[in-house]
């Protein structure tokens, strides 16, 4: 496996940061952290949260500036949560739970951006 180049190493510790403050943040919200970083074949789910009988599959992305914000997500990006949040409602959402896939937008100097139900497919 090629090793990774210092750029690559320096996003990957602001996105796990990012996951890190989107958790946080949601907690404070009143959610519960069901799971982090996940892994399915159908692409990844960065936090898995639980508020009463809602299940959001959440897509954390961190950028260097709130003007990056507006571009840090796309339709490709999130028809993977998607189908990721597919694979793993057997796991966390049991009768009668809702589930959505929600989007967190950080940036330096800006309040989270929470953007609920950011799938509808």
């Amino acid at each position: 496996m090629p090793r990774s180049t210092p750029d690559r190493r320096t996003a990957e510790a602001a996105g796990r940061r990012g996951e890190r403050l989107a958790g946080w943040w949601l907690r404070l919200k009143g959610w519960t952290i069901l799971d982090r970083r996940v892994r399915t074949p159908a692409g990844e789910v960065d936090l898995v949260a639980r508020k009463g009988n809602l299940i959001a599959f959440v897509e954390v992305k961190t950028r260097r500036s709130a003007a990056e914000l507006d571009h840090a997500i796309d339709e490709r990006r999130l028809a993977r949560v998607a189908a990721a949040a597919e694979v793993l409602m057997p796991r966390y959402a049991g009768p009668g739970d809702d589930i959505r896939v929600d989007v967190i937008l950080l940036a330096p100097g800006t309040r989270p951006r929470h953007i609920e139900n950011a799938w509808i497919g």
